[in-house]
């Protein structure tokens, strides 16, 4: 089949790269000449295990394309997916004009029958609004339906190419039977495409990312509270998710959620729900408590040094929002170090992935390091605020020679506290006593 997708974003680049990897002929188009330069050149403007080698087969066979020639991309496709960004506006609803926008020049391309599918997460409705739009435009018939993505960064490919659901919002039986024989390929192990309407689709992308921050949230208030009254939040967390019911997901506490998903959806759902009269106390306090969370180790850090933090220097190990992603979009670590910087500290940095994403936040302001160790140097404190696999098992021995002082703020409860206590470190993490 012939395809568009128009957005070479996170999401427009996984799922072009993933369609065309299962036979379909594939033009990813985006506004952005020099991102579509370098990904023709096989550079890729994110990091996303497995991804590049992905479209850089698929180029070489000829089923992958990048362009910025729209109109000629949708004249030769049967269904376009748009994958535009949909930001946060300064009220925290999401900013739609770009799927819009998009959607129109779409509409106006396109030479027959034709599929518009929207793949960016947007508020409900935005479906129906785009209908009339693309009416207006539109020389032929053209369904406009809704299939939301649920792609884990650090883990998009293998997501994409076998998903625990696949949705597809649409009132047309014509497009719906196109897109289940689009997505077929990869639900052959029998997990349901499930078929509703575009505005019950729109609203469950929402609900779900909603459900997993609260889950985030909920598991961290619990942490805290278990410091408080002298529980271990891990042997909470463990007797918590024996409950098949709820399950282990999302119950690892820390210091907070962030990334392009959960934050921007949160804020867009809770005013989509305040629009229609629904007051989402539940989901107000989840954004809450995430917003606490990340600061909770920078008072630790500050009640550790008696409030003083001018003149010290603090390494950080990890900046991305999680492992096995260079994206530093809303991270905790930002605001932590963010606030170092503000209370006259220095800070040393290191990420496996991260560094030029961090470059573009930060500039001069810190000093960036290609290894974990080289942070360390003449550092008076290690802070990780990210947990890749790299800092699960480090040498204790050589930690504590390049620090000034054996001190460890764990945001993410790496490491044992009966073995820090052992080795004579000072220990910080979250739900646990302080060794």
């Amino acid at each position: 089949m012939n395809i568009s997708v128009i957005g070479a974003g996170y999401v427009g680049l996984v799922s072009a790269t993933c369609f065309a990897e299962s036979g379909n002929e594939v033009v990813c188009v985006d506004i952005d000449a020099e991102r579509v330069e370098r990904l023709g050149a096989g550079e890729m403007p994110i990091y996303e295990p497995g991804l590049r080698e992905l479209v850089v087969r698929n180029m070489k066979e000829g089923r992958l394309i990048f362009s910025t020639d729209l109109e000629s991309a949708v004249g030769r496709s049967a269904v376009s997916f748009i994958a535009a960004g949909t930001p946060s506006a300064p009220n925290g609803e999401a900013d739609v004009s770009a799927v819009f926008e998009a959607a129109e020049a779409v509409a106006r391309a396109v030479q027959d029958y034709h599929v518009l599918v929207v793949k960016s997460t947007v508020p409900v409705g935005t479906c129906a609004q785009l209908n009339e739009r693309v009416r207006r435009v539109a020389r032929h018939e053209c369904d406009v339906c809704s299939c939301p993505e649920f792609l884990k960064e650090g883990s998009a490919v293998e997501d994409f190419t076998r998903p625990d659901r696949v949705i597809i919002g649409s009132a047309s039986e014509r497009a719906t039977a196109l897109l289940k024989e689009l997505y077929a390929p990869f639900v052959r192990t029998g997990n349901p495409i499930l078929v509703m309407a575009p505005q019950s689709a729109e609203l469950t992308k929402y609900a779900c990312n909603a459900m997993l921050a609260m889950r985030v949230s909920f598991i961290n208030a619990v942490a805290n509270l278990s410091e408080a009254v002298g529980a271990e939040i891990n042997e909470v967390r463990m007797g918590i998710a024996a409950d098949r019911r709820i399950g282990p997901q999302f119950l690892f506490p820390g210091i907070g959620y962030g990334g392009s998903c959960f934050p921007k959806d949160i804020r867009a759902l809770i005013r989509t729900a305040e629009a229609h009269g629904v007051e989402f106390e539940m989901l107000k306090g989840a954004e809450q408590i995430n917003q606490r969370q990340r600061l909770l180790m920078v008072e630790r850090i500050k009640e550790h040094f008696g409030g003083m933090l001018s003149g010290l220097t603090f390494a950080v190990w990890g900046l991305a929002f999680k492992p096995r992603t260079d994206d530093m979009r809303e991270a905790p670590a930002v605001t932590i170090v963010e606030r170092l910087l503000e209370a006259g500290a220095r800070v040393r940095v290191h990420d496996p992935e991260a560094l030029e994403s961090a470059r573009r936040i930060f500039g001069e302001r810190v000093s960036y390091h290609e290894r974990n160790y080289e942070a360390l140097e003449s550092a008076d404190a290690l802070v990780i605020c990210t947990e890749w696999n790299e800092f699960r098992h480090p040498n204790f021995e050589r930690v504590r020679t390049a620090l000034k002082r054996p001190v460890i703020f764990d945001g993410r409860n790496l490491y044992d506290p009966a073995l820090l206590r052992r080795l004579n470190f000072r220990y910080y993490s979250i739900g646990r006593r302080s060794v």
